[in-house]
Formats: structure tokens, sequence, C-alpha cells
């Protein structure tokens, strides 16, 4: 009987081994496919009001992967908002999730992957996008949904440093 509890312990530290880390590498899998925001990356943030452009101001933004690749660090400087966010993928809920860090506070939001973009979407009606353009740029952009369409409210747009 004790040779049998032995044997069942074992078993279920070898399962919970084994998924750990398939889970360790299909999450670094799902981060690699974010490789392409990498950088360290100069430009301009834009905000928008009715469509008017209310500000324009100068600011750097650093993405990097950290934990052996497991999760990215982007870290947005600018004279109106500084921000540290952390991107993961969890493979059990087979989602990324992004949790940006305020002074004022935190938050945890669902993201996914689409055509190399990565979308966030704190709620129904709000979304930041991730792309790089055509041109090689960094483009961050939000948007909320009013009256059946997508309001740009924010964008702000990098290039490589």
């Amino acid at each position: 009987m004790k040779n049998l509890k032995i044997y069942l312990s074992l078993c279920l530290i070898s399962i919970n081994v084994n998924y750990w880390a398939f889970g360790q590498s299909l999450t670094k899998k799902e981060m690699q496919k974010l490789q392409h925001f990498v950088g360290d990356w100069v430009g301009t943030s834009m905000a928008f009001e009715q469509g008017d452009t209310i500000r324009k101001i100068p600011a750097y933004e650093k993405i990097s992967y950290k934990v052996d690749g497991h999760v990215l660090t982007i870290d947005l400087y600018s004279e109106s908002l500084k921000l540290h966010t952390v991107v993961y993928y969890d493979p059990k809920d087979k989602v990324y999730y992004y949790n940006p860090y305020y002074d004022s506070g935190t938050a945890k939001y669902t993201a996914k992957l689409k055509d190399g973009r990565l979308i966030v979407s704190p709620s129904e009606s709000k979304r930041f996008i991730f792309e790089i353009t055509e041109d090689g740029k960094f483009r961050e952009y939000g948007e909320t949904f009013e009256n059946g369409e997508w309001i740009l409210y924010f964008e702000d747009v990098f290039k490589r440093q």
C-alpha cells in the first residue's frame, strides 16, 4: 500500500512537471509572436477630441522581454503619461494579458494577436491597438466605440531609435 502511494505521488509530480514545462514552452512560443514590437522607440503622442488634435507631445517607449522571454514590458515616457505595462500569455486561458501600471493604480485586460497586431480590450467600447506600420514604425492607438463606429482618441507613432 505504501509503495502504491509513493508510485501515485510520483505520477502526479511527473504530470505536473510536464504540464508546467509544456505551459512554459507554449508561453514563450506565443510571446515570441510579439518580437516585432521589441526595441527603443522615439516619436509623438497625440490626443484627439471630436476629430481635432488637442495634444501633440514627444514620447519615448522601450519594449523588451523579461523573465527569459516569458513576459514583455512596455515603458512609456511622455510629459503627460508615464506608464509601465507587463504583457504575458496564459496557456490555460489561451489569451494574452495586458497589465498597465499607472501612478494612480493598475489594471488587467485581455488582448489578442491578430495579423501581427496586438488588440487590447479594456471594455466592449474601448480598445488599444499595437502594430508595426508598412514603413516600419511602431504605432499604438486607442479607439472608443460611439454611435456604431470606432473613433480614434489617441495615437502614438514611433520610429526605432
